[in-house]
This record gives structure tokens, C-alpha cells and sequence, in this order.
């Protein structure tokens, strides 16, 4: 009597759904894909046109490349804080107007449910032996900018390494509580630890930048005035 081969029905459709997942596309980053953020390129564009800009002569003024702001007003590429802040300048706005769609109501409370929040792509950081690390860095709104405010407020989420590619400087005033987690705040050339429970205050007219130095994620509470990111 023949033997009888085995099956592999089940071995095959095991090693197609091994291959289906790796082929599957992954899950973008909810943070990365808020409101703020998707419409980002919108208002990059329309800032740009009302003062009749050229892609090239907005890059040229902000010291980018014009490939580089092609991709975010299309939204295929988010600029670093440092970045965004030099496109705000070149056309005579602030971060938080390119950023922050109109509030969705005017009540005076903003729920953590319905708090909007963009991600950043952090400096490139040292990360020991090395190695490096690419942490982000998100800004929840505590409130959302709008025309005439003179108070922004925003929690700073530092992912472990995360900084800010380079010191930036504007009129205003800022202050910051760390939430948890450390933060190291540079002033112009000197440099400050911070652990949660500290706060801080400078005129934004120092040039100022930020790292989380630290292994695990740094929230801050930051108020600036005016709104500036």
C-alpha cells in the first residue's frame, strides 16, 4: 500500500500570512497625521502665494532647498522647528499661524481628548558607542492659536535623545515647567540641566535650543508670548 504524504496546506498558508505581514504597509504615526500637521503644507502654500512668492525665492530666503519645500507644501516631508521658523520669518508670520488650523469651537476648555498635536523630526543625537538616534519631538496644544492671542501654551514631548537641530530667537517671553523626565536648555553659549519639578524663564530674544539628554521620553508644560511655535 503507498504511502500516504503529508499535507502542506498548512504549512503554505502559514507562510502566507508570514508574507502577506511583512509585505503589509505599516500603520502611519497618528501624531504625525493631525490636523495641524496635514494642513501645514496648505498654509505653507498660501502664505507664500499672498505675498507672490516663488518656491525659489521662498527657499532662498529661508536657506533651503526648493525640492525640500516643494515636498512640504505637498505634505510629503515635515521641516525641523529651526526650519519652520526661518519659512515663518521669510514670510512674516509665526510657526503657529503655518501650524494650527482655526479652533473647532469657541468654548474656553480644550479636552485632552480633543487636543491636537504635531510631530517634528528631532537634530540627529549622539546615542552612545557610536551609534545614533533619531528622536521626535511633538507639541500638544493646550490651546490653539488664533488671530490677536497673546498666550501660547503647549507640552513638549521629547523622545529620548530628541533635540532641536539648531538656536533659534524672536521677540517675546518664554517659560516652562518640566513635567518629567530630564531637559537640558541651551541659552546662548551656556547650558542648563533640568529635572522634573524645575522651571525656567528667558526673553525669546536669546538664542535658545533643547535636548532630552536623558533615556526615557521629557514633557514640559511651555508658555511663549507671543505664539510663536
Amino acid at each position: 500500500m503507498p504511502s500516504k504524504r503529508p499535507s502542506s496546506t498548512g504549512a503554505d498558508a502559514h507562510n502566507a500570512r508570514k508574507t502577506a505581514a511583512k509585505r503589509a504597509p505599516r500603520k502611519a504615526d497618528s501624531a504625525a497625521s493631525t490636523p495641524a500637521a496635514d494642513g501645514l503644507g496648505t498654509r505653507l502654500r498660501h502664505a507664500r502665494m499672498v505675498r507672490h512668492m516663488t518656491l525659489k525665492a521662498l527657499a532662498e530666503e529661508a536657506g533651503c532647498s526648493e525640492s525640500l519645500l516643494s515636498k512640504v507644501e505637498g505634505g510629503h516631508a515635515t521641516p525641523s522647528i529651526a526650519m519652520l521658523h526661518k519659512l515663518a520669518i521669510a514670510l512674516d508670520t509665526n510657526i503657529a499661524a503655518l501650524l494650527s488650523a482655526p479652533p473647532m469651537t469657541d468654548s474656553p476648555v480644550q479636552r485632552a481628548s480633543e487636543r491636537p498635536s504635531v510631530r517634528f523630526p528631532g537634530a540627529r543625537a549622539q546615542a552612545g558607542k557610536g551609534k545614533r538616534a533619531d528622536g521626535s519631538i511633538m507639541l500638544e496644544r493646550l490651546v490653539v492659536p488664533s488671530p490677536g492671542q497673546l498666550l501660547q501654551g503647549d507640552i513638549h514631548v521629547l523622545e529620548p535623545l530628541a533635540r532641536s537641530d539648531e538656536q533659534i530667537h524672536h521677540v517675546g517671553e518664554e517659560l516652562g515647567y518640566v513635567l518629567e523626565g530630564e531637559l537640558e536648555l541651551m541659552l546662548g553659549d551656556k547650558s542648563y540641566r533640568l529635572q522634573a519639578g524645575d522651571s525656567f524663564y528667558f526673553p525669546s530674544t536669546e538664542p535658545h535650543s533643547y535636548r532630552n539628554p536623558g533615556e526615557t521620553v521629557t514633557r514640559i508644560l511651555w508658555v511663549n508670548t507671543p505664539p510663536t511655535f
